[in-house]
């Protein structure tokens, strides 16, 4: 029945290939107040995409999956739902660039085949098979996820971020969740609270501070396995910050004590050698962030009072301030994170006494204010670096959004308060999937 179906709707979808595609598709984005972006967007500027499948419930649940991932994305118009064949005949899809077909792969039914097909000239642009025996896990959600990041990079020449995850702290405890929103889940940590989580490049290892019995160290923990390893250092104190290296060989913290706060690096690759990078007397240097190519490390420094934005070389030489702020108008700077292209470093600074987001170009060294509305902290770049995460009350409890620098677009990704310090994931893969 339902392949009967579907061969129906292959029928009169052909038909609408080799029709022209219409350009100037009406923009449904909501530009939320509070977010200032800077730039103008022309409505209908993206192209079309439309999402098809026959009706059964598998193929039903990967079509809604594969169309909030794609609006998620931010690079298309999404079509809305085509609910029967007969909105194929009545030209739904004439609005669209590409279509991406859902349908079962082979005459067996043992999996799902995605098609991305574009109109204009109806020339596949890239097929992937989703095997039907795990539906509804998380193994089957990331693949599903992956095979749209192949979409966007199909048809955009990028992958998208669907198949990336954040983490987060909320009530003390490490949370897990996907870029889409959901499947959220605890990650079991070494101590509670938990704080400042952190990703490896290859998406298998985190890093965080534990508040055991012992004291604050800095954990770090395979996914998969749950097994743990601490970073020494020589001293009582407060292990805060962490972040690994591009090439996820060092990891960068902040360890303090009662005379202040500095910015330390260990050997991860080796098990071994801690070495102090900055040494500020009664001063804090804390949350350092790489960039992308190892060679320099931001961090923040109150060594002129008030905390600021310093960059520095890896092995410590050279530190200067990288964004002064504006005395009377802007205050204390903190959370940096440098762009994986290289390019930026968005960071929180408080205005009017309230934290909001701001992104540092580093070409230019101007600073541009991102949020406005309520207390929004803690940014954090997806990998396909247009998409920041942040920790905001602008929803009346703190939870965490997503703007897209591009376009202003804004959407709430966690509900239910107490939600800080997110971490955005690298592009994951299926075996990195793993969830406790």
């Amino acid at each position: 029945m339902v392949r009967g179906a579907w061969d129906v709707a292959r029928v009169a979808l052909v038909a609408l290939l080799a029709w022209p595609s219409v350009v100037g598709a009406q923009d449904t984005v909501r530009v939320e107040s509070g977010v200032r972006i800077g730039i103008t967007y022309t409505p209908g500027s993206r192209p079309g995409i439309a999402v098809v499948a026959p009706a059964a419930a598998v193929f039903d649940s990967v079509r809604a999956m594969v169309a909030r991932d794609l609006d998620y994305s931010d690079r298309f118009e999404v079509v809305e739902r085509l609910p029967d064949t007969a909105a194929l005949r009545l030209g739904a899809v004439r609005a669209a660039t590409y279509v991406v077909m859902v349908d079962t792969a082979g005459t067996g039914a043992s999996a799902v085949a995605l098609r991305l097909i574009e109109v204009a000239t109806n020339r596949s642009l890239m097929r992937r098979q989703l095997p039907l025996q795990a539906v509804g896990t998380t193994a089957w959600r990331g693949a599903v996820h992956a095979a749209s990041d192949e979409i966007v990079r199909a048809a955009m020449g990028t992958p998208g971020i669907a198949a990336t995850s954040l983490l987060f702290v909320q009530g003390g405890r490490l949370m897990r969740i996907d870029a889409d929103g959901a499947n959220g889940t605890v990650v079991r940590s070494a101590g509670r609270p938990a704080l400042s989580p952190a990703w490896s490049p290859d998406g298998r290892w985190i890093a965080y501070t534990a508040f055991v019995r012992s004291g604050q160290p800095i954990v770090l923990q395979e996914l998969a396995t749950g097994r743990r390893a601490v970073v020494p250092t020589t001293e009582y104190g407060l292990n805060i910050t962490p972040e690994f290296s591009p090439d996820g060989r060092r990891l960068a913290f902040a360890h303090g004590t009662e005379a202040g706060t500095d910015v330390y690096v260990y050997d991860v690759e080796r098990g071994c050698c801690v070495q102090r990078l900055t040494a500020g007397r009664f001063s804090d240097n804390l949350s350092p962030t790489w960039s992308p190519d190892g060679q320099r490390l931001a961090f923040i420094s109150s060594r002129a009072r008030s905390p600021q934005l310093y960059v520095m070389a890896a092995d410590g030489t050279g530190q200067e301030v990288l964004g002064r702020f504006d005395f009377g108008a802007t205050g204390p700077t903190a959370g940096p994170a440098w762009s994986p292209d290289g390019q930026a470093i968005a960071f929180q600074r408080d205005v009017d006494g309230t934290p909001q987001v701001f992104v540092l170009d580093l070409a230019t060294r101007a600073v541009r204010q991102i949020t406005g509305s309520g207390r929004n902290e803690d940014p954090t770049w997806a990998p396909d670096g247009r998409h920041l995460a942040f920790a905001s009350t602008r929803g009346g409890a703190r939870d965490l959004w997503v703007v897209d620098l591009e376009t202003g677009r804004l959407r709430q990704l966690t509900s239910g308060g107490g939600a800080r310090l997110p971490a955005w994931s690298p592009r994951l893969s299926l075996s990195e999937e793993h969830r406790e």
